[in-house]
């Protein structure tokens, strides 16, 4: 008895709390999420069925997890945000008994006793009222639904992960996955894999009005950042401290997070091009990248600016600065629909090889890669590095993309060595248009002047005055 009215107070605490006040307005609508699922539809072919799984859980260390980041395409299609999920999405309206349906979703059930700890869950009801679905039912429920595979002349679906912790629940991830592969007998088809990709690429390299919304701000926070931390740099400045200010701004304005993890370099970490360690203690006369964009409801920034520490440019690390900054230019002038996606790295080699070979760093098109090896370009959106047809492919318009020319000399290239340990990029993200493109990280300084401008200015940062670390 008494154990009975426990459960049911869990409940009732759980259920009045389940609706947050004071959280954000600017989420994306589940009319977004249902428009989405139709336009999928549209592309699959006759007789199919599409699944799609939520991410896994992930272990952080002993008994906790990394804070769980949601399958994207599961989040385009749905919105849901919980693990343990999957959708089935079909071209035809199918019937089951009385009940008609053109997609049904198995979600995380709900669990007072769980939640005090882990937070809410949306559960079946929630998932109805919030996401826009009818056929909604808990994941326990997926073993035992009516649902024949072979009748399909598709079965599209994503790769399915393999390292998986199994909570002998039987509807936990992997027992979703386990009951999809019984419940469908036939072995991995890498075309129908192939063409979730092709789908979902289609799909996702155009915004719509309602993601530009999201990606403006993801952006323009993340300038925000950049542009604080370049009036709080000084040459004793530390690494993390900087990665730190970016952090900061970026909870201020409501990001739940990066969309990858932050790249602050200095000097010779500069020339690292996923460098993430973040730890040197004092950047001292060196110029220091920084590669940090927040992911704002899901929609990820990225953004790169290249800055001296002192607050003054020498003249070495100016030179290529201005390098990168001509190329970075010349490639702004095709970004328009219509202008091959390859064109941009073209352009972008074109323009470095003629600075560097002016400066004498290299001799011909040979030594390129070895200063700049990475592309101009990549997709933006729900992942960092978007989906997208890249390639051969032609810019369109509402593509989100990115244009960062970068030159990294470490130290013993085949050059002077004055030019040694001097990385810099500048990454900028653009909304394509039909004649010409939408610079979303315009208010973030790329020239030089304008850069040792802001450094000049103060930072409140520099006013917080934190107590010595004295420990024995």
């Amino acid at each position: 008895m008494i154990k009975s009215f426990l459960t049911l107070l869990l409940l009732y605490f759980v259920s009045i709390g389940f609706a947050q006040e004071n959280l954000p307005n600017d989420y994306l609508p589940k009319e977004f999420h249902i428009g989405r699922r139709e336009a999928f539809r549209n592309l699959m072919p006759s007789n199919s069925v599409a699944v799609v799984f939520s991410y896994p859980e992930r272990n952080f260390s002993n008994d906790v997890s990394y804070v769980f980041h949601q399958n994207p395409d599961m989040y385009y299609l749905t919105g849901y945000k919980e693990p343990n999920a999957v959708v089935l999405i079909f071209k035809e309206t199918q019937k089951n008994g009385d009940a008609y349906y053109n997609e049904v979703i198995f979600v995380r059930e709900r669990n007072p006793a769980r939640e005090i700890w882990t937070g809410r869950r949306l559960g079946v009801e929630g998932t109805k009222t919030q996401l826009g679905f009818t056929a909604v039912y808990n994941g326990s429920e997926f073993k035992n639904f009516s649902i024949d595979f072979k009748k399909f002349d598709k079965i599209i679906y994503d790769k399915i992960p393999t390292d998986l912790r199994d909570d002998a629940t039987g509807f936990d991830l992997f027992g979703l996955l386990k009951t999809f592969k019984e419940k469908n007998s036939s072995t991995t088809d890498e075309a129908d894999i192939a063409l979730f990709q092709e789908i979902t690429k289609t799909l996702r390299e155009i915004k719509t009005p309602e993601e530009l919304v999201l990606m403006r701000k993801s952006v323009k926070l993340s300038c925000v950042a950049h542009n604080e931390a370049m009036k709080a740099i000084t040459a004793n400045s530390s690494e993390s401290e900087i990665d730190g200010i970016h952090h900061y701004v970026h909870r201020k304005y409501g990001a739940e997070d990066e969309g990858y993890p932050a790249i602050v370099g200095a000097g010779a970490n500069g020339c690292i091009l996923h460098y993430e360690e973040n730890n040197n203690t004092k950047i001292d006369n060196q110029l220091l990248l920084m590669d940090v964009g927040s992911e704002y409801h899901g929609y990820s920034a990225d953004v790169t600016r290249t800055i001296p520490a002192n607050g003054k440019f020498t003249e070495v690390q100016k030179a290529i600065y201005q390098l990168v900054y001509d190329a970075q230019e010349e490639v702004f002038k095709i970004c328009k629909e219509g202008t091959p996606f390859s064109d941009l790295q073209k352009k972008a080699k074109e323009s470095l090889l003629k600075g560097l070979i002016k400066l004498g760093i290299v001799k011909d098109e040979t030594e390129l890669r070895t200063y700049y090896p990475h592309g101009c370009s990549h997709f933006l959106g729900l992942d960092v590095h978007d989906k997208g047809h890249g390639g051969s492919g032609l810019l369109k318009t509402n593509m989100v993309i990115t244009v960062e020319p970068g030159i990294y000399i470490p130290a013993n290239s085949k050059c002077d060595k004055k030019w040694w340990n001097i990385g810099v990029r500048i990454e900028d993200d653009i909304v394509i248009q039909k004649d010409s493109f939408e610079n979303l990280s315009a208010e973030s300084p790329r020239k030089w002047e304008d850069i040792e401008k802001l450094i000049a200015k103060k930072s409140k940062f520099n006013e917080i005055d934190l107590p010595k670390l004295e420990v024995k």
